[in-house]
């Protein structure tokens, strides 16, 4: 068995901290990198209009940089606001902070919020099941998504079916706390989806892609001006794909629809509205996943298409979401914006779960679990808030003062069968056929309903040309009724949490920086009694050294941080009362490091590369959540031919130490079960060529080596990730 296979054993892992070859390796290759390219940095020569003809407009609309065109700077962009609601430059940012732009995307053919998060520092994808899919950062798992700063956090912990990227303009990614602005301080990381805006010239694309296992794509996006003095603009995205897949029976549906309308009522005065809506139909999904292990003990070793999805099950979702915004600036400098957002999130399924143990040598021990279900999540958000400049000391400084509001209904109706417990036969004999029961107990098995209400404030002190302070507070109010499959889904808080951080400009391209948040993270997850498990206190802290060259077009950071929670939400198994998910309450701190490095380092060579390394422990010193790898890597870069401008090379690479699942379940010897996932490099290759300036084609090929590897450990169950597989993207642009 190759070292790296995935096993089962009888012995947890064992320390994580020694130094990889690869990843050290790869630390060397960026630092070259960086010294290769240290002497275009250091003379920077001034921009000309052609190094400048496709940057961008940049305004503020909700608390982020939005941006009017897309694909014009490069891996990076000039400033994020997601952390503060003031408009600043990465640099300027006491956070560590990542984005991939629309450039990235659109060179790594990277459709789905899965494949972007799976390329960014330091966030692991947790792909459990087909269609439903966790995130972490710094060990802990992150629950804030945000849309051009706005939103409620999981009501339910995780992401059911994919998120489609086609209408997004840039993906921001703020790792550690950030209790200001998202109603909780999870010091994992914030996820902001920053929407496409309408732009003021008539612009638009037509894109068709095909690739493996009968993968078609297409999508538009049309914008422009719908008066003659171009003050009120519309922009139109629309995309469907439809693909079969390395696993057996399952297919993806998918359509994306958005509009969006941006009005100049004055000058000074901008009203936004749009709607997004998108639709997933897969077939056959998986319900849970493969078992891992055998009664005996050894590893599972299923064909890398095994599935365990009967062929009649279907989990169709939808996401619909409006917003309305208004925002004027006023003379003095000061500016007032107010936002109102609905989501609503509906799932229709029928599902096949299987549980139990297999034996080695029959594969029998395996049981049906059919159930159906129909849920219902309505989220309502508004903010308002007023930022400015203000004199104090001889000197001006910016304040932030905000309130906003949100709710999130829930309702979830369960139906089940009466065969639940029949014997099936062995995973590698098993063709999906499962007759369709009749769904006849009905239940409510969730109804609650979450009111979340804040109150903050942001300061950014200009203490001197050098150092910049931001101090900030967050005061929320939390408060659940309702029940959670016959237990009550209830509880109130009220919890003030203070927010500081530092900037020192060393010189004109480094600085240092500090940050320090208090948490306060109401939880939605149960315990064995279906119970909600108590809101999670602790603290984050983290400092680092941040650079930016190139009129900005190139960031890099270095950052350690330290991360302490009370009563986080341990995964343990599945309930079987109620086929769900629950969990245990764990004290856990997380410390480590993270380097990030994106944008543009020569004007034909682009990159983003991080490497992020972390340990987990509780408060007894014990290694927890082994199942997050504690080392990641990932690189990812682009270069343009200069005797070939019309074409364009890559590659990529992603790789993630050995991780561990304790199974909490003993073999026939009595002995503790422990799966593994050993290390892995996943490599991919991508070129583009310009025919001229309206078509282009773009190949990616990913999984190079044909890697076999299991996607994820975060629950007990687990399926293997994609073969080598391709796609083939043409676009037409005008």
């Amino acid at each position: 068995m190759p070292k790296d296979a995935p096993v089962a054993g009888h012995s947890p892992a064992s320390p994580s901290f020694h130094r990889s070859a690869l990843a050290l390796a790869c630390l060397l290759a960026l630092a070259c990198l960086l010294a290769f390219a240290a002497p275009a940095l250091a003379t920077e020569p001034p921009a000309t209009d052609s190094d400048h003809k496709d940057q961008r407009r940049v305004t503020t609309l909700e608390g982020v940089s939005a941006t009017a065109n897309v694909d014009d700077h490069g891996y990076t962009v000039p400033a994020a606001s997601g952390a503060t609601r003031l408009p600043l430059s990465l640099r300027e940012t006491p956070q560590s902070v990542s984005v991939v732009t629309r450039a990235q995307m659109d060179d790594f053919g990277l459709n789905n919020i899965n494949d972007v998060l799976g390329r960014t520092t330091g966030i692991n994808v947790e792909k459990i099941e087909t269609d439903r899919t966790y995130y972490s950062a710094r060990g802990f798992d992150i629950t804030n998504f945000l849309t051009d700063g706005l939103g409620m956090p999981f009501a339910n912990g995780g992401q059911e079916g994919d998120i489609d990227t086609a209408i997004y303009d840039h993906i921001e990614v703020l790792r550690g706390a950030n209790g200001l602005l998202s109603f909780t301080g999870n010091p994992s990381a914030t996820i902001d989806f920053v929407r496409k805006r309408p732009t003021a010239d008539l612009q638009g694309s037509v894109g068709a892609t095909v690739g493996s296992w009968n993968n078609r794509r297409l999508d538009g996006d049309l914008s422009g001006a719908l008066n003659a003095s171009k003050s009120v603009r519309g922009r139109v995205v629309l995309a469907d794909q439809q693909s079969d897949s390395y696993l057996d029976r399952y297919a993806v549906r998918k359509k994306v629809a958005a509009g969006m309308l941006e009005a100049d009522l004055t000058p000074n005065t901008l009203l936004s509205a749009g709607i997004t809506w998108q639709k997933n139909a897969p077939k056959s999904p998986m319900w849970g996943a493969l078992p891992l292990y055998n009664t005996d003990g050894t590893p599972t070793d299923y064909r890398r298409s095994t599935s365990t999805a009967a062929d009649w099950s279907r989990w169709d979702m939808s996401n619909t979401q409006s917003y309305l915004s208004l925002s004027h600036d006023f003379a003095n400098g000061w500016s007032v914006k107010a936002a109102l957002n609905y989501r609503r999130l509906a799932g229709a399924s029928e599902l096949f779960y299987i549980y139990g143990t297999p034996d080695a040598a029959t594969g029998l021990g395996l049981f049906s679990y059919p159930s159906q279900y129909n849920s219902t999540e309505k989220q309502y958000y508004a903010d308002v808030y007023a930022s400015g400049p203000f004199s104090l000391g001889g000197r001006e400084h910016e304040l932030v003062l905000g309130v906003n509001a949100g709710k999130s209904d829930v309702d979830q109706l369960s139906g089940y069968s009466t065969d639940i417990g029949t014997a099936l036969p062995p995973l590698w004999d098993w063709n999906g056929r499962y007759a369709k029961p009749a769904f006849n107990a009905y239940y409510n098995s969730a109804q609650f309903h979450i009111r979340r209400r804040s109150a903050y404030a942001t300061a950014r002190w200009n203490l001197a040309d050098s150092l910049k302070l931001i101090t900030g507070a967050t005061l929320t109010h939390v408060e659940s009724t309702g029940q959670n499959y016959g237990v009550p889904h209830a509880y109130e808080k009220t919890k003030a949490t203070p927010f500081v951080g530092a900037v020192y400009d060393l010189n004109a391209h480094y600085s240092l920086y500090a940050s320090y948040a208090k948490l306060f993270n109401p939880q939605t997850e149960v315990d064995v009694n279906n119970r909600v498990l108590a809101p999670v206190t602790g603290d984050n802290l983290e400092a680092g050294i941040k650079g930016a060259w190139m009129d900005d077009r190139l960031n890099a950071s270095f950052a350690v941080f330290r991360s302490r929670q009370n009563n986080y939400a341990e995964s343990v198994g599945i309930n079987p009362a109620t086929a769900q998910n629950y969990y245990r309450g764990i004290n856990a701190t997380s410390t480590g490091y993270e380097f990030d490095l994106a944008g543009q380092i020569t004007p034909d060579w682009e990159a983003s590369a991080g490497i992020t390394q972390l340990g987990i422990e509780d408060d007894q010193d014990r290694n927890v959540r082994t199942y997050v790898p504690r080392r990641t890597l990932r690189i990812h870069t682009t270069y343009r031919l200069p005797w070939m401008p019309g074409l364009k090379v890559g590659g990529s690479l992603r790789w993630q130490d050995r991780i561990v699942r304790d199974q909490l379940a003993l073999d026939t010897q009595g002995r503790e079960i422990y799966t593994t996932q050993g290390s892995y490099a996943l490599l991919g290759l991508m070129a583009r060529y310009d025919f001229d300036p309206s078509w282009s084609a773009t190949l990616n090929l990913d999984n190079l080596t044909n890697r076999k590897y299991i996607a994820s450990l975060y629950w007990a169950q687990g399926y293997y990730g994609a073969p080598t597989n391709w796609q083939l993207n043409v676009t037409y642009r005008f």
